[in-house]
């Protein structure tokens, strides 16, 4: 008999949530890891470090909207009155992919071929192009929080 036994994978990183400024939802770095799908390779400060800078990003991109809302007595993103999908504001889901979105195609520039396997290389055009979808589903999350369209039409 052999003594080695497997036990599964690696053990789940520690909960870490992290605060916000107030108006706008706290992020749990566990929840964003499960929908980025990132395993250990990228490490607990390196993504708690890439979220927090799209939180900022997002934040400061939304600056205007808060201070109407606010303006209007609305003290959080959850106050602000939206349709509801799986008992949460749509409004919340909306931001909480602007940031993960952000958050993600900052750590794919940096990390190239953190998606890749040894044949990975081959896989490098496609690689390229993952950040700039991630900024556009960043970009369209905050118009949807904006309530504006995808895109912007200009007659000339």
């Amino acid at each position: 008999m052999n003594g080695f036994m497997a036990t599964g994978g690696a053990v789940p990183p520690a909960e870490s949530l992290i605060p916000n400024s107030g108006f706008w939802p706290d992020i749990s770095t566990n929840a964003a890891r499960d929908t980025l799908r990132l395993d250990s390779t990228v490490t607990d400060t390196r993504l708690k470090h890439a979220l927090v800078e799209a939180m900022v990003s997002t934040n400061d991109e939304l600056k205007a909207y808060r201070n109407g809302k606010e303006a209007v007595g609305l003290m959080t993103l959850a106050d602000v009155p939206a349709e509801q999908v799986n008992g949460e504001s749509i409004l919340l889901h909306h931001y909480r992919r602007a940031v993960y979105c952000a958050a993600k195609a900052s750590l794919l520039e940096r990390y190239r071929d953190y998606d890749s396997t040894a044949s990975g290389l081959k896989k490098a055009d496609a690689l390229d192009e993952q950040p700039d979808q991630f900024r556009r589903d960043a970009r369209w999350a905050i118009r949807d929080v904006l309530g504006r369209s995808h895109s912007t039409i200009e007659l000339i």
